[in-house]
């Protein structure tokens, strides 16, 4: 993991970063913390799109679920009450 010290941006620039971004994305630490991460534009958007197609294929699984007939329907407090039964 990459790492650098927000300090160190301050002082140096962002060409620190630049480099560093060469093997992967880096983690800013701050308050000896990771607080940020930086990462190319182009590794940003393969993220978002990989994080689209994941959602497509949850809404897809439930919709199939549906379809199969597998979803119980029922109320908000039936649900409450099977998830948290009074003693």
């Amino acid at each position: 993991m990459n790492t650098i010290a927000a300090l160190e941006i301050k002082r140096r620039g962002i060409s620190v970063v630049d480099a560093q971004m060469e093997s992967g994305p880096v983690h800013v630490i701050k308050n000896n913390r990771p607080q940020y991460v930086v990462m190319t534009e182009d590794r940003y958007q393969q993220m978002m799109g990989e994080m689209d197609d994941a959602w497509e294929l949850r809404i897809k699984a439930s919709l199939d679920e549906v379809a199969a007939g597998q979803v119980q329907k029922g109320s908000v407090d039936t649900l409450i009450r099977e998830i948290f039964p009074a003693d």
